[in-house]
């Protein structure tokens, strides 16, 4: 018993002593989620409690100001809560605790544990906002990143660094997909020392599954030291901590980061924490612009973005893979487009793929990896863009094909694609429990393309 309290007498033997006065306030209005509070100032991102004697204790962040008054939203809900209730401040304003302790834990995105653990004791804290740097200070994608998944390191190869987005409707196919690219990652030699799952939005289920098939793995495994970190705030906790979740998990990447690791940051997904923006903003009075979408919503998406990538100072990097969810399936969906436009690569799942039984239902023609031309061979670039032409030259004859229109001889490139299509397709799928790493992708690559003229 002494040894699990030994830290914890350790950390309250540094805690310094506040003999600062207590300042509190009181609140006046509630509007669903919305709190005014009065004679309290804090600045915004301030953590507050709000304490009633004949009810239970609330935690609120505070998001704006009006008329005088902090707007404060829940992060739970508003069941007993009473006008007059007490409101404090607690703990260091913009500041989200890291460190090691939450290698091989689940946790919320106030950073308490939900794998029914002990609790989380650190001193390590980072800007909730990040660390803006120089531009200068992002240094190129300049080594490849392995996936472990076939058609991504052939066909779409990812750098150590580099930012993609993961586009597709519901149900067809991305969690899944992401599962694979953290197990590759964890067990390729050019992976990720440490990987940050933030699961914001999604359902529940979601979430005990991919604590049951990673955490609980890699401690049955025997792994001498964790590296997985869960965040996960489900859809129905309130929009103010799934959006302080996504800001949690990309919080504890650039902590890694600055000490010269590599990182995995998945975020999955980056339409719900637009959502959670929006609800916010729409809260406060924000305008709609884009199909009900305020500024700061797709604003907050370029934030957390941009806060990924290599590192000139550490060393260090942040791979970002982020998955965003096509309302729909409509490409052109303001999320999708701004997503699209700030990413250093995009995959796009395809529905009509997932319905014909191919997985990962990876729509190559319409996937691209910016970076790809700087980190492989010119050999390999000829042969993708050769398999890319292939299957694409199909897809858009596969009607006239499946019809018995098409007459053979009428394109050499057709017939080719047609001859080889079964072997294409097959290079395509790759079943969930199987990793293929960057050499061996290469490799069947050249098999498959260089055995036919």
């Amino acid at each position: 018993m002494l040894e699990f309290l030994d830290p914890i007498l350790a950390e309250l033997g540094e805690e310094p002593i506040d003999l600062a006065p207590r300042r509190f306030g009181y609140v006046t209005a509630c509007d669903g989620g919305l709190l005014e509070v009065s004679g309290l100032s804090v600045p915004v991102g301030a953590m507050c409690r709000v304490v009633d004697p004949r009810a239970r204790t609330l935690s609120a962040e505070v998001i704006g100001f009006r008329n005088g008054r902090t707007m404060m939203m829940l992060l739970g809900d508003t069941i007993l809560l009473r006008p007059g209730a007490r409101v404090c401040p607690e703990g260091r304003p913009g500041m989200l605790p890291v460190g090691d302790a939450f290698l091989g834990r689940a946790v919320d995105g106030e950073g308490q544990p939900i794998d029914g653990g002990l609790a989380i004791h650190t001193r390590a804290e980072w800007p909730a906002g990040g660390v803006r740097t120089s531009a200068l200070d992002r240094s190129p994608v300049r080594e490849r990143f392995d996936t472990g998944v076939r058609a991504l390191n052939a066909l779409t190869t990812f750098g150590v660094g580099q930012r993609i987005g993961v586009m597709a409707g519901s149900g067809v196919g991305k969690s899944v997909l992401i599962d694979m690219i953290a197990r590759g990652a964890a067990a390729g030699r050019t992976g990720a020392e440490v990987v940050i799952v933030g699961l914001i939005g999604e359902r529940a289920r979601e979430v005990s599954d991919f604590v049951e098939r990673h955490m609980h793995a890699q401690a049955a495994s025997g792994q001498a030291r964790p590296r997985t970190v869960v965040v996960a705030v489900p859809a129905d906790h309130a929009p103010n901590l799934r959006l302080r979740g996504a800001m949690l998990a990309t919080a504890m990447a650039e902590h890694f980061r600055a000490r010269g690791q590599r990182v995995l940051l998945i975020m999955d997904s980056l339409t719900r924490v637009a959502h959670a923006a929006r609800e916010i903003g729409l809260l406060l009075g924000e305008p709609g612009a884009a199909r009900g979408y305020p500024p700061s919503a797709l604003a907050t998406i370029t934030k957390l973005v941009e806060r990924a990538g290599n590192s000139a100072a550490s060393g260090g990097s942040i791979t970002g893979l982020y998955t965003v969810l096509a309302d729909g399936d409509n490409q052109d969906d303001p999320v999708v487009d701004t997503a699209r436009s700030i990413l250093d690569g995009h995959l796009v799942l395809s529905r009509e793929l997932a319905q014909r039984g191919q997985y990962p239902a990876i729509d190559i023609a319409a996937s691209l990896s910016r970076v790809m031309n700087d980190i492989v061979s010119a050999e390999h670039q000829a042969r993708a863009r050769r398999f890319r032409a292939l299957c694409a030259s199909y897809e858009a004859n596969r009607d006239l094909v499946l019809m018995g229109a098409y007459r053979a001889g009428a394109d050499p490139q057709l017939d080719t694609a047609i001859a080889m299509h079964d072997a294409l397709t097959g290079f395509l799928c790759q079943p969930a429990d199987e990793l293929v790493g960057l050499e061996e992708s290469a490799a069947q690559l050249a098999a498959l393309l260089d055995a036919r003229p």
